[in-house]
């Protein structure tokens, strides 16, 4: 069972910037999406819900560093990509 992945405008272009800013996750990004696409709930994303003012997103890492936020669209087994960031950022926002 798979999911789409649904790549905001915004979206896109904060990951432009990111993969100009960590051409050395390219990889690490790539298999991290595939993954998401194929099974969010796979142990390595490490999936969680965050809180505060971020409740609505859920997280998932592209290594220990590195974060995705999303929406999960369960019912219509769509996942809307929000951001890439660091994890210190994503605590931050």
């Amino acid at each position: 069972m798979s999911y789409t992945l649904i790549f905001t405008d915004s979206y896109k272009k904060r990951a432009q910037r990111f993969a100009k800013q960590h051409p050395e996750l390219k990889e690490q990004y790539r298999k991290t999406l595939l993954l998401l696409a194929q099974n969010p709930h796979h142990p390595s994303l490490r999936l969680h819900a965050l809180k505060g003012k971020l409740a609505a997103l859920h997280s998932v890492s592209i290594n220990l560093s590195y974060r995705i936020t999303l929406e999960m669209i369960i019912t219509d087994k769509e996942i809307i990509l929000v951001n890439v960031w660091s994890h210190d950022e994503v605590y931050q926002w």
